[in-house]
């Protein structure tokens, strides 16, 4: 059953009359009326749904972002690699299914790839603890970065989080500075490393993956220091004002492209990658392709040095 947002209820009343009238039976007259009345209310869908999403808010987009049947990591890995092996653990206290990753191909290029997964129905969302990260999930992450850099393989980056995890064992376990091991880790290795934001960005947990040589955003997706719900919360006092927080945050795509943090844009089939998911991992898969293709031919302390150029010069006044 298709999940309906909250700003698409009208949508989801005319899909319910169009499935509504697919479910009678009837006899051969009526069945060319039926079909005739089914084309005409889908007719009125696609218009409907073109028009909504020709004008969405941050809010909107937020909600799009965290939609339960966007396609995740593991998903985009599946379909985008041609082999996979993945690589557990941090090597010093446990294994982290929040964080997925290990060595793979893409198409006849050699990877490491590294992401965020958060399931995708109840048992897997514990058992990925949706996404939110704990400090073993960082640690193998420089474990994996460390591996690319010694092989000169390049690293790919899924990015969907609402941030790391904020729990009492994961703070005393030392998340800020498995968050900071793993920027700084990013800032460090020769090899490129690009990452691409399929759903949330949240705070330090998106960021500690994402410190990247090229950014790349899903149309839809969002990118940002704290949540509209925890911005609304601090600023107002109330959780409410989120759709408020969601303009002020500047989080869409669209924005961060102006800001010069994000380097591409992959535009979304209407009404977001959850209604054609092989149209945006073939967009994806593309994208990484020509991304990479990119620094053939650049040496590996140029690709080091444009990274640091890259967060150096980010919020930089220019006359």
């Amino acid at each position: 059953m298709q999940h309906y947002l909250d700003f698409e209820k009208e949508l989801a009343l005319l899909d319910g009359k169009a499935n509504e009238l697919r479910s009678i039976n009837s006899s051969q007259n009526e069945e060319k009326q039926k079909n005739g009345d089914i084309k005409e209310i889908e007719k009125k869908s696609k218009q409907l749904l073109k028009k909504i999403y020709s004008d969405l808010t941050p809010w909107h987009k937020c909600q799009i972002a965290r939609h339960p049947e966007r396609p995740h990591s593991s998903l985009y890995i599946k379909k985008l690699m041609t082999e996979f092996i993945p690589l557990a653990g941090d090597k010093k206290f446990a294994e982290d299914k929040s964080i997925i990753g290990g060595l793979a191909r893409l198409n006849d290029t050699p990877i490491v790839i590294i992401g965020h997964e958060k399931g995708d129905d109840t048992k897997s969302r514990i058992q990925h603890n949706f996404g939110m990260a704990r400090p073993e999930g960082y640690r193998k992450a420089v474990r994996l970065m460390d591996l690319a850099d010694k092989f000169n393989l390049p690293v790919i980056t899924f990015i969907d989080t609402p941030g790391a995890y904020p729990g009492k064992g994961a703070e005393e376990r030392g998340q800020a500075e498995a968050i900071a091991s793993s920027i700084a880790k990013c800032m460090q290795i020769k090899v490129p490393l690009i990452s691409i934001i399929i759903g949330e960005g949240g705070s330090g947990g998106a960021v500690a993956l994402a410190s990247s040589n090229k950014i790349i955003m899903l149309e839809h997706s969002i990118y940002s220091v704290i949540s509209p719900e925890g911005c609304a919360s601090i600023l107002w006092k109330n959780s409410d004002k989120m759709k408020e927080a969601a303009e002020a945050l500047k989080l869409t795509a669209g924005d961060l492209t102006k800001l010069g943090i994000v380097d591409e844009i992959i535009s979304e089939p209407i009404g977001g990658a959850h209604r054609n998911i092989n149209e945006i991992i073939l967009k994806v898969g593309k994208s990484l392709e020509r991304s990479l293709k990119k620094f053939n031919k650049i040496t590996p302390d140029q690709i080091l040095e444009e990274r640091r150029k890259k967060f150096l010069d980010v919020g930089k006044f220019k006359l």
